[in-house]
């Protein structure tokens, strides 16, 4: 039952389908892993879910990568910001040439010129430079 403790191994496990997998993994009632998966959300340690699509999924998205500066100590400000943007479907904190990288997501160009706009004012960020997703190559 201590694995149940493990938020990590409830991770993305809300479908009956999950729950009863993680419970024959750990030896319990798909009951016991429901009952504790909603301990942990009451509790605040799983927060949310997400929904996981394959990239041609929507043909028509477009998706960019916007790389980030961050001025100062302005990071973890910018991050609360970019995390708030619905337009940013992804935030990574990295090293290198850029403080953040950006996965942006939007319907059309237009739109994704409307995220770009918000997020350039954002307080705190020196500069940004964009590269829209043309074709995504996959190892088989």
């Amino acid at each position: 039952m201590e694995y149940l403790e493990c938020p990590c191994l409830c991770r993305q496990c809300k479908s009956s389908i999950r729950q009863a997998h993680l419970a024959r993994k750990l030896g319990v009632s798909r009951g016991t892993v429901s009952n504790r998966i909603t301990k942990l959300e009451d509790a605040g340690v799983i927060v949310g879910y997400t929904v996981r699509l394959r990239p041609d999924a929507q043909p028509n998205e477009i998706r960019a990568w916007m790389g980030v500066a961050v001025e100062g100590n302005e990071t973890r400000a910018v991050i609360a910001s970019l995390l708030g943007e619905p337009g940013v479907a992804i935030l990574h904190d990295t090293n290198g040439r850029w403080d953040l990288l950006a996965e942006l997501r939007a319907a059309n160009l237009s739109e994704l010129s409307q995220v770009l706009e918000r997020i350039r004012l954002v307080r705190g960020i020196s500069s940004t430079e964009t590269s829209i997703h043309l074709e995504t190559y996959r190892l088989s």
